[in-house]
């Protein structure tokens, strides 16, 4: 998620839509999804915008500056960005990244994701459970070998062996080679691919964290909006042979405060972009995929809300969780109500036909592929797997289903396996298999009966699966039993399966891993459907990919893939509904903020910042937005100036910037990034960490 991803559903909300509704459709007239637009633009480290950095902005991007930018940057293993920014090892992200892990570390008597945690010395810095940070550390193209390694007859199913065959062997023989992380990456999809490789940090422990009433004030009221007044910031410090890293690369820090019109550049793993996505893709998300994943996330969030209720404790365990499917339903919503624009879909309709008619002035033979047909074709068939899903969204039940998976796939050779069971990904699959961070029972069997239930609600409850699951009692009652008699919650069993392999999950009698025995036979079936489904529509693409190219020439960049990218824009207000939105926000505005919602939860202010109010520096930049172009995933990434000196902290995107994933436009779409000089001040005035703060940048 960008951000904390959320937005509101008032009208006042879906009044707003109409702003950026406007701006998608102008966007997709004048170019084709990959065409830049303004400051658009998610590069790849191997392939910068120089001549657009020079042309717009006057800014040289040298070599020394993109690799000192690139080896400070890390990438989060729960699905976010952060930044070295000390030699002796400190990381910056985002509280709400840094939120699964401080759930894993809290208890019912040290609730470290509400109250804040401070180290005031190292020996005090408390070891994530499964944390594992990937720095990137070179990039190779391996485009012919992968395309050679499919047979050009091949059908969809054998073509997606094929490819994972080779993308396997070849991260294994880089993980052989040099020791590092080693992942193919598909690219313009499916035109390229690239390996990268990652030196991993896996010994990560927190030293700050403030209050969520600090990091996420305003709440649900304020998220996806401007003005902002969020600490959303969290430092940790990763360790190598149980002292703390020194580094080589990492951000100084810029002690000025960021001005209108200021370039600035950011360097994160934006998630998932979908600006290649045809017209029939689209209508595929806007009628089917998301619909189908709101219902979803509405069902979450009331089952979520509805265990909050049993009191403190199961308010607590639940929150982190709760969080995050709201942040999805908002941002989801969102997406939809920017595709159910009728003017989004006959805008890209226009590019589209524009792309079609300037294809076939160039005369090609009419026997060439045609990417559009093939991908309406698939939509057909993604919509007859979408609900086709074995999946039983409990911890307890994923950890079971992937050691029975692993037990079976070990058996295989390397090339043959799933691919997130390779011999390249094989140490990070099993650190977080035996994560000793707990696991809450009453949770996972709340969870488990509506899985059951919802499974027999899109299946219906006379089908043979469903019937083997629930093995003749009701869900509520299936999840009871099954929970009562598993172990799978002790990472040390879980350890004990993984090591017996496929005889010790073969004989198990462990009721949690019998029901992913029970299941995995279909969810292999389903996988492969939809890998091929998958192939089919990355062939489509490269095929579509080539003519963009022949059209419009090379260059642009491709859709996000949670790999490392370069965004870059300036320092920007913009106007709403008639009203001037200034670029920055500070300290005093957060206590008028929370002055104008007094009795409001949301908008109360810890008692840190309350107590701290008379030494603070009111004055002092809290946050501000630029034309940057981030989605999902840029949480926690580095803001950087033009000498490369850390200036903020992604956290959000505007509302205005909600459908990023299928189209940029910077009238008033905005990334949100806490100030560094807030940062500092915060520590400094509010938290007592002055020696914390010394230490950054350093």
């Amino acid at each position: 998620s960008t951000g904390t991803l959320s937005g509101r559903w008032e009208p006042s909300y879906i009044d707003r839509m109409d702003n950026f509704k406007r701006a998608i459709s102008t966007a997709l007239i004048f170019g084709w999804a990959m065409t830049s637009f303004g400051d658009e633009g998610m590069y790849l480290f191997n392939d910068l915008p120089k001549e657009a950095l020079a042309d717009r902005h006057d800014f040289e991007i040298t070599p020394e500056w993109a690799d000192e930018l690139r080896l400070a940057s890390v990438r989060f293993n729960v699905g976010g960005s952060g930044s070295f920014v000390s030699s002796t090892g400190l990381v910056l992200t985002n509280h709400h990244v840094a939120s699964d892990t401080l759930q894993k570390l809290s208890t019912a008597e040290r609730n470290l994701l509400e109250d804040g945690f401070y180290a005031a010395d190292r020996d005090d810095e408390i070891e994530a459970p499964d944390l594992e940070l990937n720095q990137l550390v070179s990039i190779e193209d391996v485009t012919e070998r992968v395309r050679a390694a499919v047979d050009d007859d091949a059908d969809d199913a054998a073509a997606a062996e094929q490819r994972r065959g080779v993308m396997a062997e070849i991260e294994k023989e880089s993980l052989d080679a040099t020791g590092f992380r080693s992942d193919v990456v598909t690219l313009f999809g499916g035109a390229k691919y690239h390996l990268y490789r990652y030196k991993k940090y896996t010994d990560v422990r927190l030293v700050w964290a403030p209050e969520t009433a600090a990091a996420f004030f305003g709440g649900d009221a304020d998220n996806f909006e401007y003005p902002r007044y969020n600490l959303d910031a969290t430092i940790f410090r990763v360790y190598e042979d149980g002292r703390p890293a020194r580094l080589d690369h990492f951000l100084r820090w810029d002690d000025a405060p960021v001005r209108e019109g200021d370039l600035v550049f950011v360097s994160g793993n934006p998630g998932r972009t979908q600006r290649l996505f045809t017209v029939a893709a689209l209508k595929f998300l806007r009628d089917d995929r998301l619909p189908y994943a709101l219902d979803f996330l509405r069902r979450k969030e009331v089952l979520m809300q509805q265990f909050s209720l049993g009191g403190p404790e199961a308010e607590r365990r639940a929150r982190d969780e709760l969080f995050g499917i709201q942040n999805a339903r908002k941002a989801y919503g969102g997406m939809l109500v920017g595709l159910q624009d009728p003017a989004t879909i006959d805008a890209k309709r226009t590019a589209e036909e524009r792309l079609k008619e300037a294809w076939a002035t160039k005369g090609e033979d009419d026997a060439s592929p045609d990417p559009w047909r093939t991908l309406a074709d698939l939509q057909d068939r993604k919509r007859e797997l979408l609900r086709r899903s074995v999946s039983l969204r409990s911890e307890l039940f994923d950890r079971a289903l992937q050691i029975v998976l692993l037990a079976a796939e070990d058996q295989k050779p390397n090339a043959d396996r799933l691919r997130e069971f390779g011999d390249a990904g094989r140490e990070s699959l099993l650190r977080e298999l035996t994560s000793p961070a707990p696991i809450y029972r009453d949770l996972e069997q709340f969870k488990l009966a509506d899985e059951l239930s919802r499974m027999a609600e899109l299946r219906g409850g006379d089908d043979e699966l469903v019937t083997r699951l629930l093995g003749g009692v009701g869900p509520r009652q299936r999840a009871a039993d099954l929970v009562a008699g598993t172990r799978i919650d002790d990472a040390e069993f879980r350890k004990a399966l993984i090591d017996g392999g496929a005889g010790a999950v073969e004989s198990s009698d462990d009721a949690m891993v019998r029901l992913a025995r029970d299941v995995e036979e279909e969810y292999r079936e389903v996988r492969k459907e939809n890998e091929a489904v998958d192939e089919a529509e990355r062939q489509a693409y490269a095929d579509l990919q080539k003519i963009i190219t022949a059209v419009e020439g090379t260059g642009g960049y491709p859709d996000a893939t949670f790999t490392l990218r370069l965004a870059f824009g300036t320092v920007k207000g913009y106007d709403q509904d008639g009203e001037r939105i200034e670029p920055t926000t500070d300290f005093a505005g957060a206590f008028e903020h929370a002055d104008g919602h007094a009795g409001q939860k949301d908008f109360a202010l810890p008692e840190s910042w309350t107590s701290s109010k008379g030494t603070l520096d009111l004055s002092t930049t809290l946050n501000f937005v630029c034309t940057a172009d981030i989605i999902g995933g840029n949480s926690g990434s580095p803001v950087v100036g033009r000498d490369g000196r850390l200036v903020g902290l992604i956290f959000d995107g505007n509302i205005q910037s909600l459908t990023s994933d299928y189209v940029y436009d910077d009238r008033q779409g905005r990334a949100v990034s806490v100030a560094g000089v807030g940062i500092l001040e915060a520590l400094r005035s509010i938290y007592g960490a002055e020696t914390l703060a010394e230490e950054l940048g350093r």
